[in-house]
This record gives structure tokens, C-alpha cells and sequence, in this order.
């Protein structure tokens, strides 16, 4: 997949663009200022395989807590700041790696005067514009037609306006050489987020953050997060992503990787492929699917493992897979680098696969 070409910046340890591994970003949702709490979340964050870390600066007492997290985790902070440019002042001072302002809700002044301490500092500031705060100006006569973003030329409207507001910024910020800049242009509409970062992805060679904005609980929010960068990163648009759910944020991390996954542009980890199973299944797959995967969502080897419930495609896609079962009445025939290796009985499937996973990968399950 050609990748759309941008500049490379540094946020601490990690690269993004310039062709770099699309880093997967995690934010937290605990209250900035407990700093205990804060630096735990990271932790699961990280662990879960998050690249970068973004936690919400509301306040200065937040502000000052940077310093004190990022002495306790090893892992690229991004300051989420809004309104007081003072804040993103403070969380510069107090070491930061990033800093995401909204020019919805920050002035030019503002945003210069955070830009000339980030140069100072040597950190990058990512532009990130969203259509629930975007500036009236950009919408002009048309702010009123806007809601809901249901007819496409609505769509076009927002996104456009949406464009225009990062290049502003943009443009300001090249005015004064300041080039270290990412940009994220999000919607909770999938099209609306979509069109805005076609229409800006030639216009700019900066990295590019991806996000539908507000998507909701799962399933509702995974559906429209994966749509939505999806279609993006397919056209090779995208740098570093963050999936939004209203749900754990281990859950975004992890669901952030899977859509990586399946457009193959990530490969370390089991990928496990199941049937929907159905009238001709006489296995309760759903329950050995389960445990499998259970045991082998840790794994950090990139095996394809099949499950397949039927004769119909199971032996196929068995065989396909680095190792899989084609289930039948009574039990499954396991298949290992596309070959047929033996007949095993129902309740031994499980231990079997696991087993031999185990040793495919050769690493131990579970740690």
C-alpha cells in the first residue's frame, strides 16, 4: 500500500511520518491531577502497545503534574489543552513531549505564543481541529444548515470549513518557521471526517493524526471508527490514529491495532479467523474461539489461526492459516502450514491447538 509521503517529526522516542510505522496513540481517561491514577492508566495504555499517550489538561495544577508522570512512564506525553494558552505554556515548561491546541477555542496570538515555546523546546504541536468547536467565520452564512451533516453538500460544507481552519493555522505558524506540526481533522460523522482529510492531504506535508470523534459505546463506535480510518488509511492517508469509544481506553488501543491488522499494515500478533457458523456447525465454536483467544491475544508472533466451524470452507481456510481446525460432528482436523496433520476428538481441540500454537510461535502462552 503506497502511503501518502509527509514530514518526519519527532514526538520524544517515536517517529511519525515520512513513511514511519503508523503509531497507535491512547489517551487517558482519569483525572489528570491524581497523578497515581494517571500514571496507571498509562501503564495498562502502554502495555496494551499505545506509542504515545495523550492526557487532558484542564488546569494548571494538571499542567503541573507533566512533569511528575512523565518521570514515572516511559512512553510520549501529548498535552490535550484548550482555551488558556497559559496551560500549554506550563505543560511545555514542565517537560511535554506534544501539545494539541484547538484554534476553535484558541486565538492566533495565543497559538503563536505556544508555538515559540514549543520551538524553544524542540516539541511538535499538533493542530487538531474538531467540527463541534469549529469557528463560526469558516461556516459564514451556511452555519445554520449545518446540523446533523445529513445531506452531503452539509457534509461538504463542514468539511471544507473544517480544512480551511487548520490550513489558517498552518499557514501562520510556517509564517514564523515553526514546521515541527501535525493536524487531525475529526467529525463524530464519518463522511464529514473522511472528505476533510482528502481535501487537506495534498495541500499539506505534515503528518496526518486520525480519529472519528464522539463514535459511542461498541459496537457502534468500533463500526465507526474502522469505517471511517479505514477508508482513510486504504488511500495511504494517516500517520498515528486513535480510536474514540466510550469504553475502556485499553479497548481503543487494542481496536486501534486490529484495524492496522486487517489492512496489513501491522503485522506482530495472532490473527484469528472464524466462522459466523450455522446450520451445518455441530461444535459449540463460539466457546472454543473464546478460549483460544484468550490465551493467545498476548502472543506478540504474527500467526494466522483458523477456527473454522463446517467442512464447507474450514479445510480451505484452515489451510491457508499458519495453523487451524476444520471442525465436524465429533471433533476437527488440524492443519499446520497448510498441511493436514491429524484427526482430533472434541473435548481435545483446545489443549491441542494451544499447544501447538505454542509451539509454532515458540514463545509460551499467557507470558
Amino acid at each position: 500500500m503506497k502511503r501518502r509521503k509527509s514530514r518526519l517529526i519527532k514526538i520524544g522516542k517515536v517517529k511519525i511520518g515520512d513513511n514511519s510505522p503508523i503509531a497507535v496513540q491512547g489517551m487517558t481517561k482519569t483525572d489528570t491531577e491524581d497523578i497515581t491514577a494517571t500514571v496507571k492508566q498509562i501503564e495498562k495504555l502502554t502495555k496494551a502497545g499505545a506509542k504515545i499517550v495523550r492526557v487532558a489538561v484542564p488546569t494548571r495544577r494538571a499542567a503541573k503534574a507533566i512533569s511528575q508522570i512523565k518521570a514515572r512512564v516511559d512512553v510520549p506525553l501529548v498535552a490535550d489543552v484548550h482555551f488558556n494558552h497559559r496551560i500549554a505554556l506550563e505543560c511545555i515548561d514542565q517537560g511535554v513531549d506534544k501539545v494539541r491546541i484547538n484554534p476553535g477555542n484558541m486565538g492566533k496570538e495565543e497559538i503563536l505564543r505556544v508555538a515559540k515555546r514549543a520551538k524553544e523546546a524542540g516539541i511538535p504541536l499538533r493542530i487538531g481541529v474538531n467540527s463541534g468547536s469549529l469557528e463560526e467565520k469558516f461556516l459564514g452564512k451556511n452555519s445554520d444548515k449545518v446540523r446533523g451533516y445529513r445531506e452531503e453538500k452539509h457534509r461538504e460544507i463542514v468539511a471544507k470549513a473544517m480544512v480551511e481552519s487548520a490550513l489558517q493555522v498552518v499557514r501562520l505558524l510556517e509564517k514564523e518557521n515553526f514546521f515541527d506540526i501535525v493536524v487531525s481533522l475529526k467529525s463524530s460523522d464519518v463522511l464529514t471526517t473522511v472528505l476533510s482529510y482528502e481535501l487537506i492531504a495534498d495541500k499539506i506535508p505534515y503528518p496526518l493524526h486520525l480519529g472519528i470523534t464522539a463514535t459511542g459505546p461498541p459496537p457502534q463506535g468500533t463500526i465507526k471508527s474502522s469505517i471511517g480510518m479505514g477508508m482513510l488509511l486504504a488511500q495511504g492517508i494517516g500517520d498515528t490514529l486513535r480510536v474514540s469509544l466510550t469504553a475502556d481506553p485499553v479497548e481503543e488501543v487494542r481496536m486501534g491495532y486490529q484495524i492496522l491488522k486487517t489492512l496489513h499494515l501491522y503485522e506482530a500478533g495472532p490473527t484469528l479467523i472464524s466462522c459466523p457458523t450455522c446450520g451445518r456447525c455441530k461444535v459449540d465454536l463460539k466457546s472454543i474461539v473464546e478460549k483460544v483467544l484468550s490465551e493467545i491475544e498476548e502472543m506478540k508472533s504474527p500467526l494466522t489461526v483458523a477456527i473454522m466451524g463446517c467442512e464447507v470452507n474450514g479445510p480451505g481456510e484452515a489451510k491457508e492459516a499458519d495453523i487451524g481446525i476444520a471442525c465436524m460432528r465429533g471433533g476437527g482436523v488440524l492443519f499446520k502450514k497448510g498441511k493436514r496433520i491429524k484427526k482430533l476428538k472434541k473435548e481435545e481441540m483446545v489443549k491441542v491447538l494451544l499447544r501447538e500454537i505454542k509451539l509454532l510461535a515458540g514463545e509460551s502462552i499467557n507470558g
